[in-house]
């Protein structure tokens, strides 16, 4: 009878351990929830903030390329249709400069619609597999590096 008397008080020993232990992680996760949004809200100030002074200190591709780009031939002869020249050309021209689907779009004169944007967008795409463009981050495209 004493053993089952012991393994009782131990289960119940296990128990209120546990169940400590249930309440100290609880908080712990409230706290970490509560850290974790913090430095989300911190880290979109600062992304909002870079963006910012990115546009002061070099004007958006998207301007200084818009007349050149879409004064290209129809027919330039290459394996490539004219929107993947015209995207190739782009990139040529802006440099190191991380740009999205949609700025591409717009210095194409091609960002009238959603189905424009979304076949840059799928442009871009097919480039980065053949390896003719960057994925420089999520929705982010620049020129292939060297």
């Amino acid at each position: 009878m004493a053993s089952v008397t012991r393994k009782g008080r131990s289960v119940e020993h296990t128990a209120e351990s546990l169940q400590d232990d249930l309440v100290r992680l609880e908080a712990q996760r409230q706290a970490l929830e509560r850290e974790l949004a913090a430095v989300m809200a911190h880290l979109g100030s600062v992304q909002r903030a870079l963006g910012a002074l990115q546009a002061v200190i070099r004007p958006p591709a998207s301007t200084a390329a818009r007349a050149d780009v879409t004064a290209a031939p129809a027919d330039s002869g290459s394996p490539y249709g004219r929107l993947t020249e015209q995207i190739i050309d782009f990139f040529e021209r802006s440099g190191d400069t991380e740009v999205r689907a949609r700025d591409v779009a717009a210095a194409l004169g091609r960002d009238g619609d959603s189905g424009s944007i979304n076949a840059v967008r799928s442009t871009l795409d097919r480039l980065v597999g053949a390896s003719r463009v960057d994925r420089a981050g999520r929705g982010l495209y620049r020129a292939r590096r060297s």
